[in-house]
């Protein structure tokens, strides 16, 4: 029954008389709750679950026997459950996006108005699925009350903050705009992978053997190590597999403008460390405190590494000195379509900083700051499309107007990952560093 449950939800148009019933049951809830005949603030989680899960199947019950009273069709079991979930979900969760978000075969969420909604699987099929709220109105409401609930701060939502992203509780990151589309849009991203380590993603098909080999040692000698890509690529996913080779006693500081990477969640594998979000200005315009701001902060918590979940501007420059000063083995990602785009990128973000460093200067930082970078994207060649690794590049030196690099790994025509340069003297000496001679830095990768 819970098989056929989850796949009528997730696969199938929700019927607008579930909805509609959902939401009575939770309002009838509700209303018990406010005259007092039912406390759902009880002391534990579990415990509260279970009173709200007894009441909603009491007037469930009263409902669905109203229902056949005046006349409709009684429910059928499993639609009866699709409402019990659904509306559970209104109550403690986001509502119908909740459903989806639980199903972990969902990969992304794009809701286009409350009446709209597409579903992209992890077999690459997509379909609409809406509706997922009554009205717009209501869509906006339960964006608010995630953002009111989940975050390090509250986020608002309205006229005056018209876009908010967040991650929900599972780590799944939400972001939505209003005011600026015709209806309220909404976007959620799913991490499905989020305890794998470079060996899993080795079994997924994202990189092999050798390539993963070396991205450790990498890691181990304490390389810096900047993520490339398009949208949706991977790279938070690689990010995270990169961060598992850490050693657990290092101290990390995680940085993000909404909290994704979640490694302060994985105890057992970072035990000591700390995720920092960028705040929002309140409803002064006050209280800002930006990615740039909390890079220059980390440099005084004693972090062993410190790792940017996405840079998106001018937290470029605090990031690349924290990296050249001290902070070696950070990572962090970036969007670029090639890994020797990576440097335009970096030199587009560096000059429109508060800084304006010219471009010979943001190559000087690049090449004493990054010592890898790691390019992914979609491989749709033959079969399903999937993500690969397709470039591994060191950054060498820096001349002028040019960064000096070579590539060591690329992507050949029939996806396979093909050795390409060798690595450098320099890089030689970090990998015998730590491991503990010239031969030891050559094992698990082949030049």
């Amino acid at each position: 029954m819970k098989a056929l449950v989850e796949q009528t939800v997730s696969r199938e148009p929700l019927q607008p008389h579930l909805l509609e019933m959902a939401a009575a049951v939770r309002a009838e809830v509700l209303a018990h709750v406010a005259e007092g005949r039912a406390d759902l603030s009880a002391p534990g989680r579990q415990r509260m679950a279970q009173q709200a899960a007894g009441l909603t199947e009491e007037v469930l019950e009263r409902l669905a026997a109203a229902r056949v009273a005046s006349g409709q069709p009684a429910l059928r079991v499993a639609e009866e459950e699709i409402v019990r979930r659904l509306a559970l979900a209104m109550l403690f969760g986001l509502g119908a996006l909740q459903v989806y978000i639980d199903d972990p075969a969902v990969e992304n969420i794009d809701v286009n108005g409350h009446s709209r909604t597409f579903v992209t699987y992890c077999d690459g099929t997509k379909k609409m699925v809406g509706p997922i709220a009554a009205s717009d109105d209501e869509l906006i409401a339960l964006i608010r009350h995630a953002g009111a609930k989940f975050g390090l701060s509250e986020r608002r939502f309205d006229a005056a903050q018209p876009e908010i992203d967040l991650r929900l509780p599972d780590g799944s990151r939400l972001s939505a705009v209003m005011g600026v589309t015709e209806r309220p849009v909404v976007d959620i991203r799913r991490h499905r992978m989020k305890d794998e380590d470079l060996a899993g993603l080795v079994q997924l098909g994202m990189l092999d053997h050798e390539l993963a080999d070396f991205l450790a040692q990498a890691v181990r000698a304490k390389q810096n190590i900047l993520v490339s890509g398009a949208m949706n690529a991977g790279k938070t996913t690689l990010l995270r597999a990169l961060a598992a080779a850490v050693p657990p006693e290092e101290r990390l500081v995680t940085i993000e403008q909404a909290l994704e990477l979640g490694l302060d969640t994985q105890i057992e594998r970072h035990p000591d460390c700390v995720a920092m979000e960028a705040r929002l200005p309140n409803t002064e315009g006050e209280g800002a405190v930006g990615m740039a701001r909390l890079v220059r902060r980390s440099l005084r918590m004693n972090a062993s590494r410190v790792i940017v979940g996405e840079v998106l501007g001018d937290e470029v420059i605090p990031m690349l000195n924290a990296m050249s000063q001290g902070r070696s083995g950070s990572m962090a990602t970036i969007h670029a379509d090639s890994s020797a785009g990576v440097f335009r990128r970096i030199a587009a973000y560096a000059v429109q900083a508060p800084e304006r460093l010219p471009l010979e200067a943001t190559n000087l930082l690049i090449a004493g700051a990054i010592h890898f970078v790691v390019h992914l994207d979609w491989w749709r060649e033959s079969g399903p499309p999937s993500r690969r690794v397709f470039s591994v590049r060191e950054v060498i030196d820096a001349d002028g107007p040019l960064v000096i690099s070579n590539e060591l790994w690329h992507l050949d025509s029939d996806g396979r990952l093909r050795a390409a340069a060798p690595l450098s003297e320099r890089a030689f000496r970090a990998f015998g560093c730590a491991a503990g001679s010239r031969a030891g830095a050559r094992a698990g990768w082949q030049s």
